[in-house]
C-alpha cells in the first residue's frame, strides 16, 4: 500500500532517483528556507505521479509551530511564491478549507479570519482609511464541509463566483504527509488546484482551473500523517496488513495551527495587497 501524501515533492521522492520524463524540478535557498519547485509539464507524467499537470512549489523551513525570528523575510519567501502562481489578478477570493471544529483540519478556516477583505469598500471608504492606496478587490469564504453543511465545499465556491466573479482563488487547507520530518514544517504552493481530503483518502470534488473556469492557487500545511507511513519512514519495513491504521498529529498541534494560520494570513495579504506596508497589514488582520 503506498503513502498517504498530497505532497508532490514525496511523491517524486517515492518513485524514482532521477525525475521521470516530462517532470522538471528546480532547488533554491533563501536565508530562511529551502524551495522545491516540482513541474509537471504534460497530462502523462501526471498520469504517471499521480499529480495534475502544473507547477508544485515546496517550502521547508523550521517548525512552523515556534515563533520564528525571521517572521517577515519568512512571509515574503511565501509572498513571492503565491505572486508568481497567481500573477496580477484584480479580484481575488480566498478560501479557507475544513473544519474549523477538528484541530489539525482547521488551518483553512482560521486564516481565511485573517484575510483582509476589501471587495466591500468604496473607493471613498478606502481613502478614508488608507488614503491614495490601491487596493485589490478581495473576498473571503470558509465554506465548511459537507458533514456540517450538506453542501460540497467546491459547490459552494462555485456558486459564490457567479456573484463574486473571482480571476483568480486561493485556497487554503491542511494536507496529509508522508514523512514525520515535513509534518507542520513545510508549505505546498501549487497552481493545480486542490481536492479536499485527498491525503486522508476522503477525497472530495476538486476545486481546480478545470471545475471553475478560474485559476486555483491552492496553499496548504501537512497537520497529519497516518501511522502506516510513520512505521515505513522510522523501520523501512512495510506494516501488518491486518494492522488498523489512524492518522496521527503533533502534540503542540494548536500552536501549529494558529502561527501557521497568522504566517500563511500575512503572506496571502501580503501578495493580495502589494500596496500595503508590514504595518498596515498587521493592524487590518
Amino acid at each position: 500500500m503506498s503513502n498517504r501524501t498530497d505532497l508532490a515533492v514525496e511523491i517524486l521522492d517515492e518513485n524514482a532517483r532521477r525525475l521521470p520524463k516530462g517532470v522538471e524540478r528546480k532547488m533554491r535557498r533563501s536565508s530562511v528556507c529551502s524551495i522545491t519547485e516540482i513541474i509537471i509539464k504534460d497530462h502523462m507524467a501526471g498520469l504517471r505521479l499521480g499529480k495534475a499537470k502544473g507547477r508544485y512549489v515546496t517550502v521547508e523551513t523550521d517548525r512552523l509551530s515556534a515563533h520564528p525570528e525571521d517572521f517577515g523575510e519568512q512571509s515574503q519567501n511565501i509572498a513571492n511564491e503565491i505572486t508568481s502562481l497567481m500573477g496580477n489578478p484584480k479580484n481575488l477570493l480566498v478560501c479557507g478549507l475544513g473544519n474549523e471544529s477538528i484541530t489539525p483540519d482547521a488551518l483553512g478556516p482560521k486564516t481565511a479570519k485573517r484575510i483582509i477583505a476589501t471587495r466591500h469598500l468604496s473607493e471613498e471608504n478606502v481613502g478614508n482609511e488608507l488614503g491614495s492606496l490601491s487596493l485589490r478587490s478581495v473576498s473571503v469564504l470558509s465554506a465548511g464541509v459537507m458533514g456540517q453543511t450538506g453542501i460540497e465545499s467546491s459547490e459552494i465556491i462555485l456558486s459564490l463566483c457567479d456573484t463574486v466573479k473571482p480571476d483568480c482563488i486561493i485556497a487554503v487547507d491542511a494536507l496529509a504527509c508522508s514523512d514525520i520530518s515535513r509534518l507542520g514544517t513545510t508549505i505546498q504552493i501549487t497552481d493545480t488546484g486542490i481536492s479536499p481530503g485527498s491525503g486522508v483518502q476522503n477525497r472530495r470534488k476538486e476545486l481546480s482551473k478545470a471545475a471553475t473556469g478560474i485559476p486555483v492557487i491552492a496553499v496548504g500545511v501537512p497537520t497529519v500523517v497516518d501511522m502506516h507511513s510513520i512505521i515505513r519512514n522510522v523501520t523501512g519495513n512495510s506494516p501488518d496488513k491486518h494492522m488498523p491504521n489512524m492518522m496521527v498529529t503533533t502534540r503542540d498541534i494548536d500552536k501549529l495551527i494558529d502561527r501557521t494560520a497568522h504566517l500563511l494570513a500575512f503572506a496571502i495579504n501580503r501578495a493580495a495587497q502589494p500596496s500595503l506596508s508590514n504595518e498596515d497589514i498587521l493592524s487590518l488582520m
